[in-house]
């Protein structure tokens, strides 16, 4: 989900970027209740071979077709790899594997802890996104949320196993190592960085779920998961990342970060309505920390006060 975005903040959003911004939302909101439901039957590793291989080829014809050039991806070839190792492959991993255990809400709120590691990461890696107060404090929330949502379950083992929770963490973590990689590729057009990590992760997958899983049943499940393998594939990771770049495009990188904000109540409304899931009341309460954290990460509201 992570993907470098060099643009600033433009000026307020209109009514046409508020509506892509709550479309992505939703659309990756639902990435996580997909992939609750494709886990049920296929094997982690196998799930995420499917996502990458049909996103990749759909991305692939839309670059054939409205371009850039996919060509302007292959001197960086050793980059993408890498990329897709910390932005695909582990994460996606991680959180399918969560997910056997895991309700669609819980992963996404875990997920959207996300920006406080880039954050850290940033500080520490690089010399021009240094921590401010708003971001130090917005950091503070964030870890106090992530830690009321897996300590109760250290103690009772409620809201599911502290393995899991700390999967999707590790998936959080990946996804900041990934931003860090992301901002070397200098003048490289995003669909090209997507297609490209996409690409570089079926060539890294294929040879992965074939020595341990083989070829027998890779192709058994059943009708409503493959519903749930193509919507996640296509319209949650192909549609997505290219609704993502006309965001970034028309309204900054900085307010299309907002999205980080509405996937949880995607994932969380999905998983109640469709999947019949509840969260604890302290599961609730590390939610709303983590979403103040994040707002209070991008300064708007506390600076127009």
């Amino acid at each position: 989900m992570a993907i470098a975005a060099t643009t600033t903040m433009r000026g307020p959003m209109v009514l046409k970027d508020w509506a892509q911004l709550l479309l992505l939302g939703a659309i990756w909101g639902g990435s996580f209740f997909f992939a609750r439901i494709a886990v049920a039957e296929l094997p982690p590793l196998v799930l995420v071979l499917f996502r990458v291989t049909i996103a990749a080829a759909a991305l692939q014809l839309y670059l054939a077709v409205r371009g850039p050039s996919f060509r302007l991806a292959l001197p960086h070839a050793g980059l993408f790899f890498l990329l897709a190792l910390a932005n695909n492959v582990i994460p996606f991993s991680l959180i399918f594997a969560g997910q056997t255990e895991l309700g669609a809400g819980v992963a996404s709120v875990l997920n959207s802890t996300t920006p406080f590691w880039t954050l850290i990461l940033a500080n520490a890696l690089t010399s021009d996104e240094k921590l401010s107060w708003n971001k130090l404090a917005g950091i503070a929330l964030g870890i106090a949320g992530t830690a009321v949502m897996i300590g109760p379950g250290l103690v009772a083992g409620l809201g599911g196993p502290v393995w899991a929770k700390f999967a999707l963490i590790g998936a959080s973590v990946s996804y900041a190592v990934a931003l860090m990689i992301a901002r070397r590729f200098k003048g490289v057009p995003s669909p090209v960085i997507a297609t490209g990590q996409l690409t570089c992760s079926t060539i890294i997958m294929i040879p992965v779920v074939l020595f341990t899983y083989g070829t027998a049943n890779l192709f058994s499940a059943s009708p409503p998961v493959w519903a749930a393998v193509l919507a996640l594939a296509l319209l949650s990771t192909a549609f997505a990342y290219i609704l993502y770049f006309n965001l970034v495009a028309s309204a900054g990188a900085t307010n299309a970060s907002l999205v980080t904000l509405i996937v949880p109540a995607s994932a969380i409304l999905l998983g109640f309505l469709f999947l019949g899931e509840r969260l604890e009341l302290f599961e609730l309460g590390g939610m709303a920390l983590i979403a103040l954290g994040l707002v209070t990460i991008d300064g708007r509201l506390f600076g127009r006060r």
